[in-house]
């Protein structure tokens, strides 16, 4: 497929916004956040409280972006093989064969992901960062598109284990799903309480409007979004405030500046531009980053939060003109 316009992209944004729309109700910044990561090619942490849609968005996104959606339900006593498959003995041939595991999709649903252990955590490292597993030294590669869409609640902790850094750090954003708002939550009433309740996607009118193969033509098409040139030193120098705040005992990576460039380039792209400019950077600078600093427990006894220091951050650095 040749590459998509700006145009292009911005009318495939619609169709799947619009598509998801039948099964999510009052999750569209979440929903176009989502998008914004799975387009720039990127895996998404969805965090928040049990009941607020997380994972039927994951799988509403999948059936309209028309890939194989794979789910794994994590748990303390998943094994890495859960996940990434095994060698299976055929004694009828005397050898074994690899029997693909659920990270074999192309959206992967890895739901309540903190209930691993790190172990497990581990199996999901060259995944998310090299599109491939290895089993029995064998390396395996995954399909394309390859996306990880995890959830977590953020209330419990009896059973769960933290996310290592270097996992958080695979994921291009961290959103997070809360409750809604009254007026919203009374339509939810209002289509939900006919609805079966193990209703699919596809029974509650989601279709898929896309296909990997344009999928993957739009990924490609954010390759040639222009970055401005005084955006890179934008960046850099909010990259740099996040490692000298005393709010903050780790700041964020360069990793998390190239990845935080990338996904500006998709809202760019899927807001029919081919060109970023720094609002693009400001609106998503939180959910890029807001996972990969770690706030000083001072702070936090003080009732801050990340999402507050990362917002003054933005105020205090100067914006290119």
């Amino acid at each position: 497929m040749s590459e998509l316009s700006p145009d292009s992209l911005r009318d495939l944004r619609d169709r799947v916004r619009a598509s998801v729309a039948h099964a999510v109700v009052g999750l569209d910044v979440e929903v176009d956040a989502c998008l914004t990561a799975l387009f720039a090619g990127g895996h998404v942490l969805l965090e928040g409280p049990p009941g607020v849609a997380k994972t039927l968005l994951a799988r509403a996104l999948a059936t309209s972006l028309g890939c194989e959606f794979t789910r794994v339900q994590f748990t303390p006593d998943l094994m890495p093989a859960d996940v990434t498959g095994t060698s299976v003995f055929h004694p009828g041939e005397g050898a074994f064969h690899f029997q693909p595991g659920p990270i074999f999709g192309q959206v992967v649903l890895c739901d309540e992901i903190n209930r691993a252990p790190a172990k497990t955590q581990a199996a999901l490292l060259e995944a998310m960062q090299e599109g491939s597993v290895t089993v029995d030294g064998t390396r395996h590669q995954l399909p394309q598109p390859f996306i990880v869409m995890a959830t977590m609640n953020p209330i419990e902790h009896e059973g769960t284990y933290p996310l290592p850094e270097a996992q958080l750090d695979r994921f291009l954003f961290k959103v997070l799903v809360g409750y809604p708002a009254p007026e919203t939550e009374e339509r939810i009433l209002q289509e939900g309480h006919a609805r079966a309740p193990l209703s699919r996607p596809t029974d509650l009118g989601v279709q898929a409007v896309t296909g990997p193969e344009e999928l993957l033509a739009a990924q490609r098409a954010i390759d040639s979004v222009t970055l401005r040139e005084d955006l890179p030193a934008y960046i850099v120098r909010l990259l740099t405030a996040t490692r000298v705040s005393a709010s903050l005992v780790l700041g964020a990576s360069p990793r998390s500046g190239v990845m935080l460039a990338r996904a500006a380039k998709a809202r760019a792209a899927l807001e029919g531009r081919d060109y970023v400019t720094p609002d693009d950077v400001k609106a998503l600078f939180q959910s890029a980053l807001r996972h990969r600093v770690l706030l000083d427990p001072a702070e936090e006894i003080e009732g801050g939060s990340v999402d507050a220091v990362l917002a003054r951050i933005l105020e205090s650095v100067e914006v290119p003109r």
